[in-house]
């Protein structure tokens, strides 16, 4: 079943195109055990240097009764602050940009191949985001029947076919009551929510921390229902300041990545990528996560993990795709091949690095810069990574990746659009941006 949809939300207009795959999946009735971490270090060869992979375990684990039987959190608290996220310093050189699109007809797109509009409701109101927050990291995902909005600490579950609110808005922390930890009592938003279209589940997710965020808290559903029990888990990643969490769906695990600071967000140490135990998640077992660790140090640029769309599967066995946010003049991009029985084989190298075209970075020197009408306030453009999703889709006779950026063009915030080809098996080539 072919599914297009286009949502209106109060804040942003979310595009999202996916094929369905509808299956019905018996729920779990039993909580697994809480297990204590455990993290080993063993050596794997990345470009002809030893890399460290760690493995950690789930430091708590179980499947939680159906949240729409739960009491429903607070959608609103007090005016806080979000986690901003902490400056990353680049040494991008400003080039003249040479694929500003002035006009549809410039592109390949000379006559509008967007479908039209099946359906267009409210998200979620403001401030009914569980805190009066910025950013409010806006995010959204549509699954068979259902959609999912989460902004900040707050999510509301939709009918994909209707608009009707099928549960919430309610508080994030509401997925994890009874859980424990700092999942449930620590939560501090950069939420995302993905549908895993391969096995019809969905994937909840917030980093949560007592003081910073050191947790990533993954909540798996246990059917195909957004409003049913979770699969909940709580990863420890470390003691460092773990930034900008963003997971993507590949079938042989859920991949993150993260932008790594000190303990005090005031140094970036670079950025890291992560795979977690997809199948064991799926299950409600217990789960580990492998990391090869930070990558580069502080001179490396930021990535993110390419995203499965539709239903053709990538070629088997095909690692997954990390690209990374090119303000040195390339897209480069990474191959992750995990193992997780013998996790000492997993590497994580670079396959390729293509070139992008030059730009002008966007508010090098501060963050909140963009005018809106009508206020003084202004936006924070958040242009010194890629934005979410990095999308990715198997056509059958070639691969495609399709990402985004902040620019600054003619003095104004511009998206840069790009879309890389054959990404797994390469030759990897800018098709187009």
């Amino acid at each position: 079943m072919r599914v297009r949809i286009v949502v209106l939300l109060t804040a942003v207009l979310l595009f999202s195109a996916i094929i369905a795959i509808p299956q019905i999946i018996e729920a779990s009735k039993s909580s697994a055990a809480g297990k204590a971490q455990s993290n080993s270090v063993v050596a794997s060869p990345l470009q002809g240097k030893k890399q460290e992979v760690t493995v950690g375990e789930s430091i708590r684990n179980d499947t939680s009764i159906p949240v729409r039987e739960m009491k429903q959190q607070p959608v609103f608290k007090p005016r806080k602050e979000a986690n901003e996220n902490p400056k990353i310093p680049h040494f991008h050189k400003d080039l003249p940009d040479r694929v500003v699109q002035k006009s549809i007809a410039e592109t390949e797109l000379a006559l509008p191949n967007m479908p039209t509009t099946d359906l267009n409701f409210n998200g979620m109101q403001f401030p009914g985001v569980a805190c009066n927050c910025a950013p409010p990291d806006t995010n959204g995902e549509v699954g068979a029947t259902q959609y999912v909005q989460m902004v900040n600490e707050g999510f509301q579950v939709f009918d994909k076919t209707t608009g009707a609110s099928l549960l919430g808005p309610s508080g994030i922390s509401t997925i994890w009551s009874g859980f424990g930890g700092v999942c449930e009592f620590n939560g501090s938003g950069d939420p995302v929510v993905m549908y895993d279209q391969i096995a019809d589940r969905w994937v909840i997710s917030q980093f949560a921390g007592a003081s910073i965020p050191t947790d990533e808290c993954v909540a798996v559903s246990a059917t195909s229902d957004a409003t049913g029990s979770y699969h909940r888990y709580d990863f420890h990643l470390g003691s460092n300041f773990f930034d900008y969490p963003h997971l993507s769906v590949w079938p042989d695990a859920y991949y993150m990545s993260m932008n790594v600071f000190n303990s005090t967000g005031t140094s970036f140490l670079g950025p890291q990528p992560f795979a977690f135990d997809r199948a064991k998640m799926l299950s409600g077992l217990p789960a580990t996560f492998v990391t090869t660790g930070i990558t580069g140090g502080p001179l490396e640029e930021t990535y993110l993990p390419a995203d499965l769309d539709g239903s053709t599967l990538p070629p088997a066995g095909a690692p997954a795709t990390f690209v990374q946010w090119p303000g040195p003049g390339g897209y480069k991009t990474f191959h992750f091949h995990v193992d997780f029985v013998t996790p000492a084989n997993s590497t994580f190298t670079v396959f390729a690095n293509p070139g992008a075209a030059g730009f002008t970075q966007l508010c090098p020197l501060t963050r909140s810069c963009v005018p809106q009408s009508g206020t003084t306030s202004r936006l924070d453009a958040i242009a010194d990574r890629l934005m979410f999703r990095l999308a990715y889709r198997n056509f059958g006779t070639h691969e495609s990746v399709v990402g985004n950026y902040t620019v600054s063009s003619s003095t104004v915030a511009g998206v840069r659009w790009f879309e890389l080809r054959n990404v797994t098996n390469g030759p990897v080539t800018v098709f187009q941006e």
